[in-house]
């Protein structure tokens, strides 16, 4: 049949069928099918002489015949070339799904199991938050330039750390979406680190600021954290998920899939440790947030809220500093009274290494609640302006 737009326009499906296919005899493999109500310009080919394909190239109340035999036109110009244009578009379909949106959802899915709670909110916060401009974009098209200029604006708007962390975020998502075939090329690789030339963390706060913070908690949960953090050394996380099966018998034991390097961490806690932990009452399982709703995550709030009011307190902010300075602190604080330094890493619990790790397998428990005794009692002289004593020191 000659295809025309009256001649197509008139066509009907013959008495007693269901689906018909009428071919223009100008151009051989361009068609018009018939089934029901429908209508549906089609092309056939066949690849490599004998894969027959058979594609729909649109209605015809939306594409004009002279369009559609373009496109039939360009189909069986490909098969000619060697190409596999269903196949092409099959795959052009199939990145278009493939969106940032949906490998982020798959990549949250395998971390959830694999990393802490509270690193596995950071990674959700990155992906689903601070890249959030470009989750609808198919992978193959997110660029160097669009991660860079996101980048810039999550620096101004965020701080450098923190775009820092949504960069190595987005790099790793996209590394194992190489891995699992989603895509071809990392797109964060070469992008400049917004820490770059930034100095590492060297705070350690002095005995004045160390008075100042204390001083300054409040009677709330975040206050109780941080008296906490400066009497243990502990990660901010490891108090503020703190359970209570966790302490016991005047000792903190907290699992390894808990800690940062999968080891766990035994502490005999000094009474005033105990007496805060002690205060707290009627939350379920945790110490600290909604018991069994959830552990605590309010840090950005109260931090700002605890040095509002050291500025009220002392008419005067304190220097830039944040939670894990005080693990550093009392790092540092523990060598300066005097607490071996082989003791006050391990209060820390920071691994051994070398040949001590392979031959020194003891664990120095009564070593490290006695050092945190010492310290406890430095951070209340300091406090309570009273003399300094002197706690002896097991011998290791």
């Amino acid at each position: 049949m000659k295809f025309t737009k009256a001649s197509v326009a008139a066509l009907t499906l013959p008495a007693g069928k269901d689906e018909y296919i009428a071919w223009d005899e100008d151009l051989p493999g361009f068609g018009i099918r018939l089934r029901g109500d429908t209508r549906r310009w089609v092309c056939q080919y066949r690849i490599g002489g004998h894969r027959q394909r058979r594609e729909t190239l649109g209605d015809p109340r939306k594409v004009r015949l002279e369009d559609a035999r373009k496109i039939a036109q360009q189909r069986f110009a490909a098969v000619e070339l060697g190409r596999d244009p269903a196949a092409e578009r099959a795959k052009t379909l199939a990145q278009a799904r493939l969106t940032l949106d949906y490998a982020a959802d798959r990549y949250l899915a395998v971390k959830q199991s694999t990393v802490r709670p509270n690193t596995y909110e950071q990674i959700r916060l990155h992906l689903t938050v601070h890249w959030k401009p470009l989750r609808n974009q198919p992978l193959h098209e997110i660029t160097r330039a669009d991660v860079a200029a996101r980048l810039q604006d999550l620096t101004r708007e965020y701080g450098r750390t923190s775009a820092a962390r949504a960069r190595a975020n987005l790099s790793a998502l996209f590394n194992w979406a190489m891995r699992e075939g989603l895509c071809e090329a990392n797109p964060v690789f070469q992008t400049n680190d917004p820490e770059r030339g930034v100095p590492s963390r060297e705070r350690v706060l002095t005995d004045h600021e160390i008075q100042i913070v204390w001083n300054a908690c409040g009677d709330d949960d975040y206050g109780r954290i941080v008296r906490l953090l400066l009497l243990t050394g502990c990660r901010r996380e490891e108090i503020g998920d703190l359970k209570r099966a966790e302490v016991a018998d005047g000792t903190l034991r907290i699992p390894g899939e808990r800690i940062k390097n999968k080891r766990e961490l035994v502490l005999g806690l000094p009474p005033v440790a105990l007496g805060i932990l002690n205060s707290v009452s009627g939350r379920g399982d945790l110490y600290f947030g909604r018991g069994r709703e959830g552990s605590y995550n309010c840090w950005g709030y109260d931090k700002a809220r605890l040095d509002a009011r050291i500025m009220r307190d002392t008419g005067k902010a304190l220097a830039p500093w944040r939670l894990h300075d005080l693990r550093r602190t009392v790092r540092t604080g523990m060598g300066r009274i005097g607490v071996p330094p082989h003791i006050a890493e391990l209060v820390i619990n920071h691994v051994k290494g070398g040949i001590e790790a392979v031959y020194d397998r003891h664990r120095y428990e009564g070593e490290i609640a006695h050092a945190l005794l010492r310290w406890s009692e430095h951070v209340l002289d300091l406090v309570e302006g009273r003399a300094q004593r002197v706690v002896p020191l097991l011998r290791g």
